[in-house]
């Protein structure tokens, strides 16, 4: 966990970053690590890592490995691997993870399936 926590704080290890003052909407298929700091609603499917920043605003149907938020997300999100939901963020819709870390003051209102 400390380990991803580094990434999102250092955008020199992520490959794209969506700036702040970018909207986009739309299908996003990427294959390594991708940081939201701007708005998204459509659709993300990625084998590698979305990271949804601080100010970051995303309405979307996610696939990914690992999922770390930050800023607000609203939709469903499956992730192979973990999503973590960070102090500050809020998360409303339906997850499904083998692996999921909520930090103290985030806020998660939906369902969760947690699968062997």
């Amino acid at each position: 966990m400390v380990e991803q926590k580094e990434i999102i704080e250092d955008e020199n290890k992520i490959a794209t970053v969506i700036a702040s003052d970018i909207s986009f909407r739309g299908t996003l298929k990427f294959k390594s690590s991708l940081k939201i700091k701007g708005s998204l609603e459509g659709k993300v499917q990625t084998d590698g890592t979305l990271i949804i920043g601080d100010e970051a605003r995303v309405s979307a149907e996610i696939t990914a490995s690992t999922v770390s938020i930050s800023g607000k997300c609203q939709g469903k999100i499956k992730a192979t691997k973990l999503i973590e939901i960070f102090e500050h963020s809020n998360m409303s819709g339906d997850i499904v993870t083998p692996d999921l870390y909520v930090e103290n003051g985030a806020k998660f209102n939906g369902t969760c399936i947690m699968p062997k």
